[in-house]
């Protein structure tokens, strides 16, 4: 993110850290961004992803979750009209935020301290005002977490508070794109199992004294889960059985 207060070893590339990241469905993924929605006292939420990353003019903005309502088209459409250059050249320099003011009495409020930290763009002849959280986390994960009112309650905490979440939300989209493309029956039992007390932190041998198996035979099931689930050590096959929901 653009800018950090205090961190800490739970950071994005952390076991820690994928453990909050276990994959949910899309209903459930709904009532979390709700809950941002009403933090903000913004009026709509809308979820973008970039696609076509990498290939000249084919790169655009494509809407994942939103709750604009029946008969919003039009303004969804002035949305991407007004913005969507803008959005994706900035992801490509900057993880800040963006705000924008609505026409009229439309208007976001000012973030105090925070507000260096937060670039603001040019009247956009949208007549909501804006705020939208930009987040990165590969070709597949690079996208927005918008949120669009009238008046928007920006605090520095706050707007730090709804980034992070913002970053979760994008990782239980990538999340469920991975499931669906690992078949369900791929892991075993005996695997999961491994999985989970090797997350655990228990050691092979640890693990087959729990489980009343030989430490060859644990190991054999570790390798076999690490290769179904492409990675290249275990580390990596337990963080991504965190990420697909197999392991808390």
């Amino acid at each position: 993110m653009g800018y950090s207060r205090g961190g800490t070893a739970d950071g994005p590339g952390s076991i820690q850290y994928l453990r909050l990241q276990r994959g949910s469905s899309r209903s459930d993924i709904f009532p979390k961004l709700i809950a941002m929605q009403k933090s903000l006292k913004a009026r709509n939420f809308a979820v973008f992803r970039i696609t076509g990353a990498g290939l000249p003019n084919k790169r655009k903005l494509v809407c994942e979750l939103e709750n604009w309502g029946t008969g919003a088209g039009e303004e969804r459409v002035r949305l991407l009209h007004e913005v969507e250059d803008i959005l994706l050249d900035h992801i490509e320099m900057s993880l800040l935020p963006l705000i924008w003011n609505g026409s009229g009495a439309a208007s976001v409020a000012n973030a105090g301290e925070f507000a260096p930290l937060i670039r603001r763009l040019e009247p956009t002849g949208l007549s909501f005002a804006g705020l939208v959280f930009p987040v990165r986390l590969g070709a597949l994960g690079n996208g927005y977490v918008a949120f669009f009112g009238d008046q928007l309650e920006l605090t520095a905490d706050l707007v730090i508070e709804q980034h992070v979440h913002s970053s979760q939300i994008m990782m239980d989209l990538l999340a469920l794109d991975e499931r669906r493309s690992v078949p369900s029956e791929s892991l075993s039992e005996r695997e999961i199992t491994c999985l989970q007390l090797a997350g655990d932190g228990r050691i092979s041998e640890e693990i087959a004294e729990k489980l009343g198996l030989s430490v060859h035979t644990v190991n054999a099931y570790l390798g076999s889960a690490t290769i179904k689930l492409d990675s290249v050590n275990r580390i990596q096959a337990i963080a991504k059985a965190i990420r697909l929901g197999y392991i808390t």
